[in-house]
């Protein structure tokens, strides 16, 4: 009889994967033993392998390079990190590795520009996009990059008062985008974003507010959905849409050549993903030249900012089930160290479904459990996988507990969840655990931030 975890497993994904395969019964993820590394760091563990950021640069800008090589596109890509997904100093140094630009959301993040040029990790000729509303220190710090030379600092208006704000403020011309605000899908509570400026009145909003000032280049037009990048008749409407507003405003203003495509490229949520990347791309790509021939004018360079994309499938977060409670004669709760409230905020706010795998004991018998948090919260609990309503886990052992692991984890959570602020329950932040590969491509563990401690807490408090 078939009744081993790792039965479960190989009956139910095509496993081993690229990124996991099993030795020993434990799991190893982007070849990390991760049961070596619970042992010598213990959990909670957060854990970041920084290889995984350029490989995905890479795999996206080569999709880029074979799509224009086959449609003859003759603009350029631009590949931008959108910054919000991990500020983190060791996400950024190593997606500037690559040969990206950046998009900003806030005024601290011109601070953090500033900083990664002060390290020479950016140069003035990169691309900053600026996108979000635009608040007046964000408006100030925005117009003394661009005063101090970074020649391709964008501002992407997102309503109607920021060129009087930009005018107001600025003392050289700018390059300027503007945002369009997308339709969103007929299964959210509204109907446009609140982002950006309506498709019909981009062009009238181009006229009376950009056009006539000296002080503005318009140079991009932005668009993005909520629901992201997808093969879907709503995705392909939407961006016909944009490219349709893209023609029109550049016969009225030659200057204008580039078209952010934003980002929302998906991230692996199950053993059984998939999506194809490459023919995403080379769609894209193809339905902006089609229209922009038909329409008569020169195709866009093409913008992305990819974020989750980005760094989220570097990321993983363990526990350790430190207890099981059984509360009636169906229901098993495995009790992990850690919270998902705070470790994890998305499983919790937008019932986002991580990759979840045991790390340990894959040779021993599995059953149906439900995942409880550490704090007093009805809500701390973790009870279904994506690609079914339940979770099965190697039943629970004394001499070694068992560990488990959400993979994929490495987009939002860090700050959703707060670092190094106040969690619910005071349940602490999980120590940070940092893996490279050394010039001879050996793996390289490192801490990056130790467990939240108690004092750390109170002094926020104000105790």
């Amino acid at each position: 009889m078939k009744n081993k975890y790792k039965d479960l497993i190989d009956q139910t994904f095509d496993f081993p994967q690229d990124e996991f395969k099993v030795e020993n019964n434990a799991l190893h993820f982007h070849d990390i033993p991760l049961m070596d590394i619970v042992r010598q760091y213990g959990t909670p563990l957060r854990l970041s392998f920084l290889p995984k950021i350029s490989e995905n640069i890479s795999k996206a800008q080569q999709h880029f390079r074979d799509a224009f090589r086959q449609h003859n596109y003759q603009g350029s890509y631009n590949y931008c990190y959108c910054t919000k997904s991990s500020h983190f100093a060791f996400v950024m140094r190593e997606a500037l590795k690559n040969d990206i630009h950046l998009e900003t959301s806030s005024a601290f993040d011109i601070d953090l520009i500033e900083k990664l040029h002060k390290e020479d990790k950016i140069t003035k000729q990169h691309y900053i996009v600026a996108n979000g509303c635009k608040m007046p220190d964000y408006v100030q710090k925005l117009a003394g990059l661009i005063h101090n030379g970074f020649e391709n600092a964008i501002p992407i208006f997102d309503n109607y008062m920021e060129p009087e704000q930009f005018d107001e403020t600025l003392k050289k011309p700018c390059k300027v985008g503007i945002r369009i605000a997308s339709e969103e899908e007929p299964k959210f509570t509204f109907y446009t974003s609140r982002l950006g400026i309506g498709y019909q009145d981009i062009v009238p909003f181009y006229k009376e507010k950009i056009e006539n000032n000296p002080k503005f280049e318009l140079r991009m037009l932005h668009f993005f959905i909520n629901t992201g990048i997808s093969d879907t008749a709503y995705y392909w409407n939407e961006l016909r849409k944009s490219v349709k507003v893209y023609c029109e405003l550049k016969k009225l203003c030659p200057e204008l050549d580039s078209l952010n495509i934003g980002g929302g490229f998906p991230i692996k949520n199950s053993l059984n993903f998939e999506f194809d990347y490459s023919y995403m791309i080379n769609e894209i790509v193809q339905q902006i030249k089609l229209m922009c021939n038909t329409e008569g004018v020169t195709e866009p360079n093409i913008f992305t900012e990819f974020g989750s994309y980005t760094v989220g499938e570097s990321g993983a977060t363990l526990f350790t089930v430190h207890s099981q409670k059984r509360q009636n004669d169906r229901e098993r709760w495995d009790m992990i160290d850690g919270s998902f409230m705070t470790a994890l905020p998305d499983s919790w706010a937008i019932n986002q479904k991580f990759i979840f795998l045991a790390v340990n004991h894959w040779d021993k018998e599995y059953e149906r459990v439900l995942l409880g948090g550490l704090t007093c919260d009805s809500d701390d609990f973790y009870n279904s996988e994506q690609h079914t309503n339940a979770i099965f886990l190697p039943q629970a052992q004394q001499e070694e507990r068992l560990v488990v692991g959400f993979f994929n984890t490495g987009a939002y959570q860090d700050s959703l969840g707060g670092v190094g602020g106040i969690h619910h329950c005071l349940i602490p932040n999980p120590k940070h655990v940092i893996i490279e590969k050394d010039k001879e491509g050996k793996l390289q563990s490192r801490l990056f931030r130790n467990e939240q401690q108690a004092e750390e807490m109170l002094n926020i408090l104000g105790y």
